[in-house]
C-alpha cells in the first residue's frame, strides 16, 4: 500500500541543454576584442555541444566508473593495461577534435594560445580528469619540437585530431598520448633527489637509447602511449621519451604497480610504476634533465589555471542556478540580500580568474618580449598559486548555497568541492609556487620592473594599489631569508594587483571598482559574502549569468 504524504516541490531543476559559451558575457567580450576573435563561431559550437544533457553525464558517469587495471591476461602474461569507460574516451574525443592536445602547435597563428586556452576553460566546466593526459601531451609538444628526428616520427600521430584508445604499438596507432614521469616517492617535489638510473645502451647522450632502472610515485596517465620521464645519468637528472611499447614492438618494461585511490580527479588514472630496463630515448641535454622539463612545466600550470578557473565557473553558474530557483522564507534565495552579497562576491571572484587566465594565455604569443615574459615565467607560478587555492574555498561556497542539497554525491556540486585541490597539489604546491615567483623574478629582474610600471601605469588612480605596488618593491630589498618567509605574502599582493588592474582594464567600472575595493579591504576576502555597500549585486550577477 502507498500513502501520499507531501508533494515534491521547491527542488531545483537539472541545469542542461544551455551554452557554456553564450551564456558566458566575460568570456564572450573578452575573445571578441583578443587576437583569437576567428575563434568565435568554433567557441560557440563547442559551447553548446559542452552543454548538452548527454555530454554532462558523461562527466558523471566517467567518474562514476573509475579505471580498472589490469596487470594480467588470463593465461599469466603480464599486460600492464588500465581499462575505462567508454565515456572517459568519448571526452577525450571531443577534446581531441577541439585541439585542445595542439592548437597552437598545429595552427601557429595570432591567437592561437587564447583560443585554446578559452577551450580548455570551457572543456574544464564538465570533466576535469580527461584533461590531464590532453594537458601533458600539449605541453610535451614543444619540448619535442627541439629534437627533429624524433619529432619527424611523432607529428602526424601528435597532431592527429582523433582519439586512438587501442593499446598497440605507435606504428598501428592513429594518434598518441603523452604523460609525464618524474615524481619518486622519497622526494616528491624535490626531484633532484630522484634515484631511478639510465645507461646507454650504446651510444650515450642526446637521441640515443637507454635501459631505464627505477621506479615512479606518481606516473600521470599510465595509458598514455609515452612518457617523459626524468632519470639520473652520470651527468646527472636526464629527461628521456619512454614509449609504452619498443621499436621492434615488443612491450616495454613498464610495470604498472597499482592505480592512486585519490579523492577526485577519479576518472584519470594515477599509477605508481616499476621500470626494469625499460627503453627511453633521451630528450635534451645530458644531465640537463631539470631544466628541460621547467618549459614544460610552465604550460602545465598555465593548465592547472584554466582548469581551477573553469571549476570556479562551473560551480558559480550552478549556485546562481540553485538560488534564482530554490524558494526560503518568502522569496527565491536570489533575491535575498545577503546571498546576494556572497553570488556577487563569488562572481567577482570568477571574472578575475578567468581575465588572469587569459592575461597568461596572451603572454604565450610573445615570449621574447619582455613584459609578456614577466607575465609568462613570473605570473603564472603565482596565478597558480592563487586561483587553484581560492577554487577550495570558492567550490566550498558554492555547495554551501546548495545547502544539504550540495552534499551528496548525486548532485553536481561534491564531485566539483572533490576535484578542487589536485590543481592546487599537482606540478608544484603553493610552496613550490611561491619560490618558483621568487627565482623567477631573481632571473628576470628587469622583465619583472617592467611589469610593475605597467601596472602602476593602470593603478595611478587607486591609492590602495600604489601602495601595494609599491610594498613588492620593497619587499623584494630584503634579505634572502625574509623573503622566503614572505613569499606567500608577496605572491597574494602580487596576483591581487594583477588581478585588480585587469579588471579595472576590461570590466565595467562599477564592477571593476567594487572587485578592487573588496579585496583590499582587510574586512573583505577572508570569507565570500563580505562585500561592502552600496553594492550594484543584481547587475554583477545579470552579467556573471544572464537570467
Amino acid at each position: 500500500m502507498q500513502w501520499t504524504t507531501h508533494e515534491v516541490s521547491n527542488q531545483v531543476p537539472d541545469l542542461h541543454d544551455y551554452n557554456l559559451y553564450s551564456s558566458d558575457t566575460v568570456l564572450q567580450a573578452a575573445i571578441q576584442d583578443s587576437a583569437a576573435s576567428w575563434y568565435a563561431a568554433e567557441l560557440k559550437h563547442l559551447g553548446a555541444e559542452l552543454g548538452t544533457q548527454e555530454t554532462l553525464q558523461l562527466g558523471q558517469l566517467a567518474n562514476q566508473h573509475v579505471p580498472e587495471l589490469q596487470t594480467h591476461d588470463r593465461f599469466g602474461n603480464r599486460i600492464d593495461r588500465v581499462d575505462f569507460h567508454p565515456s572517459w574516451h568519448r571526452l577525450l574525443g571531443m577534446q581531441r577534435h577541439a585541439q585542445l592536445h595542439a592548437l597552437p602547435w598545429a595552427q601557429p597563428r595570432a591567437g592561437a594560445h587564447i583560443a585554446r586556452t578559452a577551450a580548455y576553460y570551457l572543456q574544464a566546466q564538465v570533466e576535469s580528469g580527461s584533461l590531464c593526459p590532453v594537458t601533458m601531451t600539449y605541453a610535451a609538444i614543444p619540448l619535442l619540437q627541439q629534437e627533429p628526428a624524433l619529432f619527424a616520427t611523432l607529428q602526424e600521430k601528435l597532431f592527429s585530431l582523433q582519439h586512438d584508445e587501442r593499446d598497440l604499438p605507435l606504428a598501428e596507432k592513429n594518434s598518441m598520448l603523452i604523460g609525464m614521469g618524474m615524481t619518486e616517492k622519497q622526494g616528491g617535489s624535490d626531484v633532484r633527489s630522484n634515484t631511478t638510473v639510465a645507461r646507454p645502451l650504446e651510444t650515450a647522450g642526446r637521441g640515443h637509447a637507454y635501459a631505464i632502472t627505477g621506479h615512479k610515485w606518481f606516473f600521470s596517465a599510465p595509458m598514455c602511449d609515452a612518457h617523459l620521464v626524468l632519470a639520473r645519468t652520470e651527468a646527472g637528472p636526464s629527461c628521456f621519451f619512454v614509449p609504452r611499447w619498443r621499436p621492434d614492438g615488443s612491450k616495454n618494461t613498464i610495470l604498472i604497480q597499482r592505480l592512486k585511490d585519490k579523492l577526485g580527479n577519479r576518472s584519470n588514472s594515477s599509477s605508481e610504476v616499476e621500470f626494469q630496463d625499460a627503453y627511453g630515448v633521451m630528450v635534451g641535454e645530458d644531465g640537463r634533465g631539470i631544466p628541460t622539463i621547467i618549459e614544460m612545466a610552465n604550460h602545465t600550470r598555465l593548465d592547472c589555471v584554466i582548469g581551477s578557473a573553469g571549476l570556479m565557473r562551473n560551480a558559480l553558474v550552478q549556485a546562481i542556478h540553485h538560488a534564482r530557483h530554490r524558494h526560503a522564507f518568502g522569496l527565491p534565495l536570489a533575491e535575498q540580500a545577503l546571498m546576494q552579497n556572497v553570488l556577487a562576491d563569488l562572481a567577482l571572484e570568477s571574472e578575475a580568474a578567468t581575465r588572469l587566465m587569459l592575461r597568461l594565455a596572451q603572454a604565450a604569443e610573445a615570449i621574447d618580449d619582455p613584459l609578456q615574459r614577466a607575465w609568462r615565467r613570473v605570473v603564472t607560478p603565482a596565478a597558480k598559486f592563487w586561483v587553484c587555492k581560492r577554487a577550495l574555498e570558492f567550490s566550498g561556497e558554492c555547495m554551501e548555497v546548495w545547502g544539504g542539497n550540495g552534499y551528496v554525491e548525486n548532485a553536481p556540486m561534491a564531485r566539483m568541492y572533490r576535484e578542487a585541490p589536485v590543481n592546487s597539489i599537482w606540478e608544484g604546491s603553493g610552496n613550490v609556487m611561491c619560490l618558483d615567483v621568487l627565482r623567477a623574478i631573481a632571473k628576470e629582474s628587469d622583465a619583472f620592473k617592467l611589469l610593475l610600471d605597467s601596472l602602476l601605469d593602470i593603478a595611478l588612480e587607486h591609492k590602495g594599489l600604489r601602495e601595494l605596488i609599491a610594498e613588492l618593491r620593497t619587499d623584494l630589498a630584503l634579505p634572502a631569508a625574509q623573503q622566503e618567509m614572505q613569499a606567500r605574502r608577496f605572491t597574494q599582493r602580487l596576483v591581487l594587483v594583477a588581478q585588480s588592474c585587469l579588471m579595472l582594464q576590461s570590466a565595467p567600472p562599477e564592477i571593476a571598482e567594487a572587485f578592487v575595493n573588496s579585496r583590499l579591504d582587510a574586512e573583505c576576502g577572508r570569507v565570500f559574502g563580505t562585500l561592502a555597500t552600496p553594492l550594484p549585486a543584481q547587475d554583477i550577477l545579470q552579467r556573471a549569468w544572464p537570467a
